[in-house]
């Protein structure tokens, strides 16, 4: 049960931390669109961090159910 109780607070943790992550992202995204520095031909920064964003929520679909199956056992 203790390795149980240490995955599931290390993989919990990770994924906060990388949610504040993009979190702070969005956030700069937002100030960087306020000031009208994105353009048609300039969006790299807003798909990097959308794919980021994504990702983040990809692995959480994935390491929510691992999570729930290995404290069933």
């Amino acid at each position: 049960m203790e390795l149980f109780f240490g995955l599931y607070f290390a993989m919990t943790g990770m994924h906060a931390f990388h949610t504040v992550v993009g979190a702070g992202l969005m956030i700069w995204l937002i100030v960087k669109a306020k000031n009208k520095a994105f353009s048609a031909t300039y969006s790299a920064p807003v798909e990097m961090v959308g794919l980021y964003w994504y990702f983040v929520v990809i692995v959480w679909i994935f390491r929510f159910p691992l999570l729930y199956l290995l404290g069933r056992t």
